[in-house]
């Protein structure tokens, strides 16, 4: 512990940057418990489009907050605290230290600083706000948005109907911005907190890396996958489950909407953008120590110097 407050590692970084693997090579040189810090790997049966840790790797590594929802239920950045602190707390009493570990970068957020005093969901205005949508498109919700909050508006795509939504039913609910009110934080993390991120260090290298992993994908067998979930019935393209890249553009050419080379391409495409968005938000995080994604050894090396 330091200054009575016990350590934790923070390990973030863009897509297919190699955390995992990282990961895995700090468990096998510090006493530390890998918790997954990542929207998609919470759901069970969404394992290659999620690029989740093998079974191999999880029987030798094993990642809590894997496999912990159904795709069908939701999973708040509440939920997500919760239960990261809990597991972290029960870390530290194994005499251990918490690895977080993962890309979501709200979550990282959240889990720092604290929540923001955000509404609860409101059902009736949220269906109200998808009545309008259904009559007048998207785009031009989001241009109401961009008038009321031009920050929320940059920062949420015209075609992200789910985060467009939530920025609109705020503002009505509350009467405040998103911005607004994220600007507010409660109950901050207290950890001794160690962040690093991890980066190829040319953003060619990372692009190669994102095609070659989902061609990985395709190889393994994410066509079926999705098209099992697509199979069961109960889930649709609008839940955050299916809205993770990859899985939303596969189920678009099983819909017939488009060929699958199409999809593939689309998919690549919003995995980089996923990227970029991932990348934008550690640049302009605070204490942060950079590692580089070809060079594990020296990354180790620098973890430990922090550690020590």
């Amino acid at each position: 512990m330091i200054n009575g407050k016990p350590k934790a590692i923070f390990l973030m970084g863009p897509t297919a940057s190699g955390k995992t693997d990282l990961a895995i090579a700090l468990k096998q040189q510090f006493p530390v418990d890998i918790i997954s810090v990542d929207s998609g790997l919470i759901y069970r049966g969404m394992d290659i489009g999620t690029s989740k840790p093998t079974a191999e790797e999880l029987a030798f590594s094993p990642h809590y907050l894997i496999d912990i929802r159904d795709p069908s239920e939701a999973y708040s950045v509440a939920n997500f605290r919760q239960d990261a602190l809990r597991t972290m707390t029960e870390t530290v009493s194994r005499g251990r230290i918490p690895l977080l570990v993962g890309g979501t970068m709200l979550y990282f957020k959240a889990l720092l600083k604290g929540l923001s005093p955000l509404p609860a969901t409101n059902t009736v205005i949220r269906e109200q706000i998808a009545q309008e949508a259904s009559v007048y498109g998207w785009q031009v919700l989001h241009r109401k948005l961009c008038e009321i909050d031009p920050i929320s508006g940059v920062r949420i795509h015209p075609n992200d109907p789910q985060r467009l939504s939530r920025a609109l039913e705020v503002f009505r609910v509350s009467g405040k911005t998103l911005t607004e009110l994220t600007k507010i934080t409660n109950n901050p993390l207290l950890y001794e907190v160690y962040q690093f991120a991890i980066a190829p260090r040319e953003r060619s290298e990372l692009h190669r890396r994102i095609e070659l992993r989902f061609q990985a994908m395709m190889e393994a067998g994410f066509e079926e996958e999705v098209s099992m979930l697509c199979g069961r019935g109960d889930l649709n393209p609008d839940l955050p489950s299916i809205r993770c890249v990859g899985y939303r553009q596969i189920w678009d050419y099983l819909s017939g909407n488009c060929s699958l080379d199409d999809a593939i391409y689309r998919g690549v495409c919003a995995t980089r953008q996923l990227a970029k968005r991932q990348i934008t938000w550690l640049k302009s995080w605070d204490n942060l120590t950079w590692l580089d994604s070809d060079n594990t050894s020296l990354s180790l090396q620098i973890v430990e110097k922090c550690l020590t």
